[in-house]
């Protein structure tokens, strides 16, 4: 069996006064994808922020356990170091930072974590190239502006491409799927298909069933009011499809 990436206990998370997560367990294995699906308000996007350690939510209890560290003292920037990336549902324009120098300071940041040497110019263009090319964004795109001007589709596919360059241990993909046609989401779910690896992992959070049908999960968690209610096979999502959320006990 698969080593363990991932345990999450009793895991409880709030947001001001408010709690958001109340008692959520869930262990991720390397090589699998799960699915976490859920009404709005349910706490699936909270959880991605948790993870990836936002500090406007507040841990109240339980532990999270990442390839044998303890998740939760850790800085955001070392669980990025550390392999952990998290593709926004509103991915945000940052005006005056190319995609070209944006890349170039997060890949050469994890690689000092890692004890490895900045990459040379060329080899740095080479890879950006290649990376593109399979979430099929144009060349002329390295030049622009982080997400300035793109549109929903042109936001993901930058996403998934930051993922490819950053080659993550475990993606969580928040609502990904927002927004995307039919062909933007297909480029994105073969993105993410193609970065799969039997060491890596991905949490995929979504409304719908159908970027399910791009990107298959091993295990489909259902959450509802800040706990996971069911837990199961690619069967969940079919009933979810048929009766929605209300044919979920819980």
């Amino acid at each position: 069996m698969n080593e363990i990436l991932l345990e999450i206990k009793n895991l409880h998370a709030s947001v001001g006064e408010k709690e958001i997560l109340k008692g959520v367990d869930l262990t991720l294995r390397r090589g699998e994808i799960h699915a976490v699906m859920g009404p709005n308000g349910a706490g699936k996007s909270t959880l991605g922020a948790v993870l990836a350690g936002r500090p406007d939510f507040r841990v109240t209890a339980g532990s999270v356990t990442y390839d044998g560290r303890d998740l939760l003292a850790m800085t955001p920037e070392e669980r990025s170091w550390a392999g952990i990336f998290l593709s926004f549902q509103y991915p945000v324009e940052i005006p005056g930072v190319s995609i070209t120098n944006f890349m170039k300071a997060a890949l050469n940041a994890r690689r000092k974590a890692a004890g490895l040497e900045e990459l040379k110019p060329a080899e740095f263009l080479s890879l950006m190239k290649e990376k593109m090319a399979m979430v099929s964004m144009k060349p002329e795109f390295a030049r622009r502006e982080v997400n300035v001007g793109f549109s929903g589709g042109e936001k993901k596919r930058n996403e998934i491409f930051q993922m490819a360059m950053l080659e993550p241990s475990l993606s969580i993909l928040d609502e990904t799927d927002s927004g995307l046609d039919v062909d933007a989401l297909r480029i994105v779910a073969q993105g993410v298909n193609a970065l799969h690896t039997p060491q890596t992992a991905s949490i995929v959070i979504t409304h719908y069933q159908r970027l399910l049908d791009y990107i298959v999960p091993d295990v489909v968690h259902v959450l509802k009011d800040g706990r996971i209610v069911r837990t199961g096979g690619r069967e969940l999502v079919d009933i979810i499809e048929k009766d929605g959320y209300a044919g979920i006990d819980g």
